[in-house]
């Protein structure tokens, strides 16, 4: 379960600290000792003072992540000129800026899991996570997510859950209506409701769920069951949630029908869709426009989930909404 995503903007250094503080907030939230919130503290100032050194804006992103034990991951993106040559970047000592040249090293050396994306023009993208005792062999690259607050709101009206079993894997995304306390009780109801189900057949829970948010405010919702000895995908979406499935070669929406659970629904439909190997498949809250392409990105298409939903998230969020974005990642590894 997700408990949403904190987000801090760096403009100038003095939002260093503030991502600093944030950060091992989080990490205390979720059990983590001293020593890791230490070394979370490190990475969060050394990612944003790249920001403000080498950018100038960008926002880190932070939220506590379940896999064996609890975690937190940490995700830096960045609007600046993006980098020609990583690996030169990431080697200690290099620097174009007249520094030590040390953070994409110490950030590397003190997570768990690194991953970063660059590209000439397009920026920067990067993601650290942190487990209790370094004993997640996961390192969490099946799928990844964000729930970021309509910015001045502390509670975010939109989650996200991924569930496994023998079954495969099963992905569910709700956006309460509207934002706020009431519609983050809504959404948070749909990820309860959801993580205590034994089996997810999309339209079957799609009907469990509208039963069990009638006392709420209401909320749009997706489920995707991911199938890999089959396969394929089985979905089912009511409401505002946008879902697609990504190949190297394009991609294919799938389909939702309109209404609203725990309010209206007049019709629920599961879609069976292939599954190509090594796919991708996002799903968002309409806090993100609709017209984002992964083209726009060179090389993105292979990168950690968190990077995808990170870059997306950065370029298209609309800013007057909670915003969500799921990417998982359709390997043999996640059924």
């Amino acid at each position: 379960m997700r408990n949403g995503t904190a987000a801090v903007a760096v403009e100038d250094p003095s939002q260093i600290g503030e991502v600093r503080r944030v950060a091992m907030r989080v990490a205390q939230e979720a059990g983590l000792d001293e020593s890791r919130r230490s070394d979370i503290g490190i990475v969060a100032t050394e990612a944003a003072t790249n920001v403000v050194r080498h950018a100038g804006r960008g926002e880190v992103l932070i939220s506590q992540v379940e896999r064996a034990g609890a975690g937190v991951e940490l995700v830096c993106v960045d609007h600046g000129p993006g980098m020609a040559d990583v690996e030169a970047c990431m080697r200690d000592g290099y620097s174009s800026s007249g520094s030590l040249g040390g953070g994409f090293g110490a950030m590397r050396r003190l997570a768990d899991d690194f991953s970063i994306y660059s590209a000439a023009g397009v920026g920067t993208a990067l993601v650290c996570r942190f487990w209790q005792g370094r004993a997640v062999t996961d390192n969490g690259r099946a799928w990844a997510g964000l729930a970021v607050p309509l910015r001045g709101e502390t509670a975010c009206g939109d989650a996200w859950t991924v569930a496994q079993g023998s079954w495969g894997t099963a992905l569910l995304v709700a956006d309460g209506l509207g934002h706020g306390a009431s519609a983050a009780a809504a959404a948070g109801e749909a990820v309860r409701i959801f993580r205590e189900q034994t089996t997810f057949q999309p339209e079957r829970l799609m009907g469990v769920l509208h039963a069990g948010l009638r006392s709420s405010r209401g909320a749009a919702a997706a489920i995707a069951l991911i199938d890999g000895g089959r396969r394929e995908i089985r979905y089912a979406g009511v409401g505002n949630i946008s879902a697609a499935i990504l190949t190297g070669d394009g991609s294919r929406s799938l389909v939702s029908h309109n209404g609203t659970l725990g309010l209206q629904l007049r019709k629920t439909q599961e879609f069976v869709y292939p599954w190509p190997p090594g796919a991708l498949l996002v799903a968002h809250s309409d806090g993100l426009a609709t017209h984002w392409k992964l083209a726009d990105y060179p090389g993105l298409f292979r990168q950690d989930p968190a990077l995808v939903a990170a870059m997306l998230y950065r370029d298209h969020a609309r800013r007057r909404d909670d915003t969500s974005v799921v990417v998982c990642r359709l390997t043999e590894s996640v059924s």
